[in-house]
């Protein structure tokens, strides 16, 4: 860092100052935060999961757990333990300067509400905001997020739009998804034009807002039952994109009924045939399946029947039963 202008020193010009904190707004300052907020947590017995890092549970003799979830500076705190919860908040503001704001329901920018059945997270707020920015609070409403007979290509021979204004609706788009699996394939559709945007990819952009309009308050609700199963949903459209006629991955994973991971997704290879499409489709869904089985054995959640994997191609499905095919 160089020595700030106006500050008298009597040694020669050719120093620098040297930093022992990070400060505020510089690239390794989150790093350096982080750092220091898990060798505080880990402290307190808490344990960082490897399937999450930035997730971190505690698991008590009588069963109970707390569990910390950390987005760079923005912390839940959630568990079936209020004691220790409530020990850990003050624990934590000896260390930091943090603030209660109570029971969740506010968290960067989704909202939280609970009810005796369940617990729903939406983005109602963001999203009239972000019709209102646009100026698409008064537009036509639509009843689907993308028209299915359109296709995309990079050239289409239309006129160019303003590429930073296009960055940004999508940029948005792709934060809203998390919230909105419906609207997960067009937002992936369309963010793949970010370097030369047209009018017409933007008017598939703008077809998006309209069905925003129509459900501003559509989102997740994870609801109360007795189900202890968890199923996973995959399939593909093969060579659905005309520019380089690869496939779309898609999978969703319902624990214990209720819509918990998703994902649209352009495959990396071309594949010859829609056995061989969907048998990618189907290997992205076995990855997520691992990946969610190593997060309920760091919480401690004992699975009661195997998870399913459910695809719609018989040849598929063949193949995934017989190893001789699999070369």
């Amino acid at each position: 860092m160089d020595i700030p202008v106006g500050l008298e020193t009597t040694s020669n010009f050719n120093k620098v100052c040297r930093l022992r904190k990070s400060l505020y707004g510089l690239k390794q300052s989150p790093r350096a935060w982080f750092e220091q907020f898990t060798k505080v947590v880990k402290g307190y017995g808490f344990v960082q999961c490897q399937s999450d890092h930035t997730l971190f549970v505690k698991h008590f003799p009588e069963g109970k757990l707390a569990i910390i979830i950390v987005y760079v500076d923005d912390i839940i705190l959630t568990g079936d333990h209020e004691e220790k919860i409530d020990l850990l908040k003050k624990l934590l503001t000896k260390e930091f300067e943090i603030k209660d704001l109570g029971t969740l329901k506010y968290f960067l920018g989704m909202e939280i509400a609970r009810s005796k059945k369940g617990i729903a997270v939406s983005q109602h707020k963001y999203v009239l905001d972000l019709l209102n920015e646009t100026g698409m609070l008064v537009c036509k409403p639509a009843e689907t997020p993308m028209d299915t007979t359109v296709k995309l290509e990079e050239s289409d021979g239309s006129v160019p739009v303003d590429k930073g204004r296009y960055q940004r609706l999508v940029g948005k788009l792709i934060y809203l998804s998390h919230t909105r699996p419906d609207i997960g394939f067009s937002v992936s559709v369309v963010s793949q034009f970010m370097n030369n945007p047209t009018e017409k990819h933007m008017t598939v952009v703008i077809r998006i807002l309209r069905y925003l309009k129509m459900t501003p308050g559509k989102g997740l609700f994870f609801q109360r039952t007795t189900k202890k199963e968890i199923e996973i949903f995959s399939d593909a459209d093969w060579a659905g994109l005309v520019t380089d006629r690869r496939s779309t991955s898609g999978y969703c994973s319902f624990v214990w009924g209720n819509l918990v991971t998703w994902r649209s997704k352009k495959q990396s290879v071309v594949a010859h045939s829609s056995a061989e499409a969907e048998f990618r489709a189907m290997a992205q869904g076995i990855c997520e399946r691992i990946w969610l089985n190593r997060l309920l054995e760091e919480l401690r959640v004992p699975l009661k029947h195997p998870m399913v994997l459910y695809c719609d191609n018989q040849a598929a499905i063949s193949i995934a039963k017989n190893p001789v095919h699999h070369d």
